[in-house]
């Protein structure tokens, strides 16, 4: 009795789709080379040059993020043209928190079994969000596993290299009483809080393409993908103009988690949100989830996705530069002086946003 041979294309996994992908992605790769880029994609490893970035005494700063829940949404209505934008810009805006300017990234694709040209839709994004950021697409991983996800399901992670000169590293000890603090316009929800963006949808009834409720020219599932922000250049303008004493990338755990982790345990931080007006998405969230306005600024950025802080004396101009790179900002809040637990407080939610 004869025993067929199985080979690893039996079993779900096509080694010849890989190597195809990697031959297809390699432009995207190349169109974000940048000083210091020393290797194609394909290696068991990138190399990288400091030296020839420019750097004499650099600190390397690094992050590993993904998009969370947001890529159901994005398989669910066939749109993976911006979902590489957001798994970028959340690391990217990471690493500037520190002064550092991203040098190169890797991503992780996993899936069930490896669709070509859905993957390079994906690349494709993550190539444009790499060059927006001046790094480098060095390398990365593209994973498929049978059995582990569902048909036409992805997962998305990378992890991404900065370096900041080590005597302009920022950590936020120079925050004192009185500096200001600016926010960033976010462009919508970024890649945060989707598991409850999709538990009102559900709850709504909705269909992805429906018209949204809260953007009537869009279809819901159009709306809910606007890309996240991607601040790094506006960001590292400021820091080279001299003007920022602390910066925060505003992802999960919203405005209340994240200012506290680049403050001194010393200072708080007294947010006033009349001075800004919650985007309609958020609006939305709220009042039909429905959710707490206090859970809404945990789980959400509402309308602020990085914050700055600076010296008073350097709001004004602080605010014109961030423009001239086409990122609207609010002076939005003060730091005091911290007595006892509370970091953030944010007043005149209830009576600004209406909810």
């Amino acid at each position: 009795m004869s025993v067929s041979e199985y080979n690893y294309r039996d079993v779900g996994v096509d080694i010849d789709v890989g190597n195809t992908f990697v031959h297809a992605v390699q432009p995207f790769a190349k169109s974000t080379a940048r000083a210091g880029t020393l290797a194609q994609l394909g290696g068991f490893g990138a190399f990288f040059d400091l030296q020839k970035a420019g750097y004499h005494d650099p600190i390397l700063v690094s992050a590993a993020d993904g998009v969370g829940t947001k890529i159901k949404i994005a398989t669910a209505v066939d749109n993976l043209d911006s979902i590489g934008i957001d798994l970028v810009a959340m690391l990217v805006n990471d690493l500037v928190v520190h002064g550092a300017e991203p040098l190169f990234f890797l991503d992780y694709i996993a899936t069930e079994n490896l669709n070509i040209k859905n993957a390079t839709r994906i690349v494709a994004g993550i190539a444009k969000a790499c060059r927006q950021a001046g790094c480098a697409l060095v390398g990365g991983e593209t994973a498929e596993m049978p059995g582990t996800y569902a048909k036409g399901e992805y997962d998305l992670a990378g992890f991404a290299v900065g370096a900041v000169e080590r005597d302009s590293l920022m950590t936020g000890q120079a925050v004192v009483p009185g500096d200001i603090v600016l926010g960033l316009a976010s462009d919508g929800l970024h890649a945060n809080g989707y598991s409850m963006v999709r538990h009102v949808v559900r709850a709504q009834g909705l269909s992805y393409k429906d018209p949204a409720p809260f953007a009537s020219c869009f279809t819901l599932g159009e709306a809910l993908l606007v890309p996240t922000r991607i601040y790094v250049q506006p960001c590292l303008t400021l820091i080279r103009a001299g003007f920022v004493k602390a910066l925060a990338h505003i992802t999960g755990g919203g405005l209340l988690e994240n200012i506290p982790r680049v403050i001194p345990n010393s200072c708080a931080a007294s947010l006033d949100a009349t001075t800004w007006s919650l985007p309609p998405v958020f609006y939305w969230l709220a009042r039909n989830g429905p959710i707490a306005l206090l859970e809404m600024v945990r789980i959400f950025n509402c309308g602020i996705g990085m914050i700055a802080v600076v010296p008073p004396i350097a709001v004004e101009r602080a605010i014109e530069l961030l423009a001239e790179n086409g990122i609207p900002s609010f002076s939005i809040g003060v730091i005091t002086p911290r007595n006892g637990e509370v970091a953030i407080t944010i007043s005149g939610m209830e009576v600004a946003w209406h909810v």
